[in-house]
């Protein structure tokens, strides 16, 4: 196994920071990482930003559901669906002038557009992870920032063709990382398949989620009456209140992405 996919293999996420800052040309080699990532017809759908401000960043702690680590992390990093960027850039061009003159439709960003800059912005930030691990620093996405959208849109000026699509901390790891096992997932014949999509059983969900099971719920306990890991899941994370708002922000998002104008 070469050195990339032994980072890819052994990364785990981190939540505990040692008080150590990030160099300058760490952060750099972050974000050109980042940069260099696959991007739609090369338009790189997507904007950065660096959260540097104590403020911001204990704000954060909050908005994202009382997660305390992120005010401690030594970078956090905001990766954006960015459609505004483009958008102003058709807009400067003379696009609905020359629509005009085309006979073309003038039209505003779609929820397409939203998701082939949200892939943009998603590819990105995984680059990043990447880059940071084969610098000793370990990492933690914030799926949460796509929560409380209005929030998160007035904290970080953030116009209407962009969407806070996921964020990351980052930081040097504190305890025994290397040592660490790694999350076990679902075994590959339930994931990987050729040519056409399979639909599992109750017989196959039961061997899926073995490695899981073996590992976290040997005692069958799970999360108030449940009593699954099927039962568990949907109670911790699909009705969960988290992700109710969840749907709730990112519906309020999608309103400003009418289409056309």
């Amino acid at each position: 196994m070469n050195e990339t996919l032994k980072l890819i293999s052994n990364r785990k996420s981190v939540r505990k920071f040692a008080d150590k800052k990030i160099s300058k040309d760490d952060i750099d080699s972050i974000i050109h990482s980042a940069m260099r990532a696959p991007t739609a017809g090369n338009q790189m759908l997507y904007s950065i930003i660096e959260v540097d401000d104590q403020s911001l960043k204990d704000r954060l702690v909050k908005t994202c559901d009382d997660q305390p680590f992120i005010a401690t992390a030594p970078l956090v990093l905001l990766f954006l669906a960015d459609y505004q960027r483009t958008y102003d850039f058709f807009i400067s061009s003379g696009v609905k002038e020359y629509s005009i003159k085309e006979g073309i439709q003038h039209r505003t960003p779609g929820v397409g557009d939203l998701m082939l800059a949200s892939c943009d912005a998603l590819i990105a930030a995984q680059n990043s992870v990447i880059a940071a691990e084969s610098l000793g620093l370990g990492s933690c996405y914030i799926g949460d920032i796509m929560e409380n959208y209005e929030i998160h849109q007035e904290m970080f000026n953030l116009p209407e063709y962009t969407f806070p699509i996921t964020m990351l901390c980052f930081g040097y790891p504190v305890g025994d990382y290397t040592g660490r096992q790694t999350v076990p997932r679902y075994l590959k014949e339930y994931i990987h398949f050729k040519n056409q999509y399979k639909r599992l059983k109750q017989a196959d969900f039961m061997e899926m989620v073995k490695p899981i099971k073996e590992k976290y719920f040997k005692s069958g306990k799970y999360t108030g009456n449940s009593e699954n890991l099927g039962q568990h899941f949907y109670t911790k994370k699909f009705t969960a209140d988290f992700t109710l708002e969840m749907n709730r922000s990112v519906q309020k998002a999608l309103d400003n992405w009418s289409g056309v104008e």
